[in-house]
């Protein structure tokens, strides 16, 4: 499932200092609670804000707990109140999977009102991901552009995108070794429940992000008394893990990807790309078409000309610069500007996020081993959303061939779990708002908070003053929306306004180096 996952750092997420750490003998005797030798992190963001790093040894297999050991990378921010005023440790998590949440322990400061400072933060890289240890990369030239054409409009294309997917699938069963037969969402559960005992916390307060929803619910499942309070921002419809997923997410993109190009027909006058959304959209396939004869600087094809918009269906924080990288090349030929948008916004040439959604979500559940049933099933989708389809296809397609072993899901049952407020946006394509009234259905004591007509992805600490000060009142006291009878949200918040180019300026948007940002991401490409 494309773009499950919203933070990112500025800077590069180095691994935790020290270094020798990465070494540390497995420790205990499996029973018992490893501890986290903390030390000095590597990203400056997190030196600044005193923040500590470590590297949890745990067991690769838990059914094994004298065995093979991995080494999970954490972050800690400390509380900044009385300890009579303390409220318990804050795991994080910014979903993918396969999104490094190494520096998401910046989170705290982000939460209005100061209610954030009563938490421990706790940042993590799960399994295989960033800092961790092993980091599964198979492939770090993956996404090298110009790619194979997305659409398989003849059995060549077809057979050269089945032929990539095996290898990289091949290539991460040599990279990844017995580690793929243990990088299930129940894996990274039994990893939380390390690092909670490793903190020595009877429970731990969560929050997730998109795919961390899933992570959240599967740990309330499996852990009801351990669970204080949750947030959930952007839930997965666990009904839907994974195959199922993705073709609902295909048809949710297609509708934002229009309602970004009727925005650029309202700005037409900054953008000059058509006055009404069907001459946008004519405009944005006529130059797909142009990029399938010509790349663009010899990168940019269809493929990577798609992947960069994508971007606009998750997020409107990324309407004004995408806007800005669609006019220069339609109108100007701006070669440089669109292979760096390409370059900055997909990142080729690290493949760790894409190796680690595919070690998750292909073990997860046994996706359909018959390709004919993908290709039926995506054609019929084609048809209505062909924005994202063929896309999202080639995205999941190494889980035809996955060499990791495929377990079965968790059946969610969040009747136990005393406290979880829900966050979701109405318009959401990546994690669409049905699976948050799900969440709801499933966890009879919690409530939903909706952020109407934004499409944005996992909106919540981002401005909306409703979303995040009924998020900072609920980790300050507690409370939560009172639950409302029927099946709908329990408190609903108008969404912001849509970005208007007249009245930003972009120059204003760059990062000094070391920063740590709350900004949205999406991982390798989704």
């Amino acid at each position: 499932m494309k773009g499950l996952v919203l933070f990112t750092a500025a800077a590069t997420l180095a691994a935790v200092a020290p270094a020798s750490s990465a070494l540390a003998a497995p420790g205990g005797d499996g029973n018992s609670a490893a501890s986290i030798p903390w030390g000095k992190c590597a990203s400056a963001g997190l030196q600044r804000r005193g923040a500590e790093c470590g590297l949890l040894t745990v067991p690769l297999d838990y059914s094994k707990p004298n065995g093979q050991k991995i080494q999970i990378a954490v972050s800690r921010i400390k509380h900044k109140v009385a300890d009579k005023d303390y409220q318990g440790v804050m795991l994080v998590n910014p979903g993918g999977p396969g999104g490094s949440g190494l520096t998401l322990s910046v989170l705290g400061e982000y939460v209005p009102n100061g209610a954030g400072a009563a938490y421990d933060w706790i940042g993590f890289d799960p399994r295989g991901v960033g800092s961790s240890v092993p980091a599964l990369h198979c492939d770090d030239d993956y996404f090298n552009g110009p790619r194979p054409e997305y659409i398989p409009f003849t059995k060549s294309i077809e057979t050269t995108w089945l032929n990539r997917s095996k290898k990289y699938a091949k290539d991460c069963g040599k990279a990844g070794g017995a580690l793929l037969d243990h990088m299930t969402t129940v894996d990274s559960v039994n990893d939380m429940e390390s690092i909670r005992k490793a903190l020595g916390a009877n429970q731990i307060n969560y929050y997730g992000f998109s795919y961390g929803t899933y992570l959240g619910q599967v740990y309330g499942t499996l852990h009801p008394d351990k669970v204080r309070r949750m947030v959930l921002d952007g839930n997965v419809d666990v009904r839907n893990v994974w195959y199922q997923a993705n073709l609902d997410q295909d048809v949710a993109f297609e509708r934002n990807e229009k309602i970004w190009f009727g925005w650029l027909a309202k700005y037409d006058s900054v953008y000059h790309l058509g006055t009404t959304a069907k001459q946008v959209e004519a405009r944005w396939y006529s130059e797909l078409n142009q990029l399938r004869i010509k790349p663009a600087g010899g990168v940019v094809g269809p493929d990577e000309w798609t992947d960069i918009f994508l971007y606009a269906g998750y997020y409107q924080s990324t309407w004004l610069e995408l806007a800005d990288a669609f006019a220069a090349w339609a109108n100007d030929r701006d070669t440089d500007t669109i292979v760096a948008a390409y370059e900055d916004w997909v990142g080729p040439g690290d493949d760790n996020g894409f190796a680690v959604y595919n070690a998750v979500q292909c073990t997860d559940v046994q996706w359909p081993q018959s390709y004919n049933q993908w290709q039926r099933d995506n054609w019929r989708v084609f048809l209505q959303a062909p924005f994202l389809t063929w896309d999202n296809v080639w995205f999941n397609a190494p889980c035809l061939y996955w060499p990791g072993k495929a377990q079965k899901p968790v059946k969610i049952d969040g009747s136990k779990v005393k406290s979880v407020l829900f966050v979701g946006t109405t318009l959401d394509a990546a994690t669409p708002f049905e699976g948050s009234l799900e969440a709801r259905r499933l966890f009879p004591n919690g409530s939903l908070l909706a952020e109407v007509g934004q499409t944005t992805h996992a909106n919540s600490l981002n401005g909306n003053a409703c979303i995040d000060d009924t998020i900072a009142d609920y980790l300050a006291t507690g409370k939560l929306p009172q639950r409302k009878s029927g099946d709908r949200p329990d408190k609903n918040c108008d969404a912001l306004p849509q970005p208007d180019p007249t009245a930003f300026s972009l120059s204003a948007k760059s990062l000094s180096a070391g920063t740590v940002a709350r900004e949205p991401l999406y991982p390798v490409h989704h």
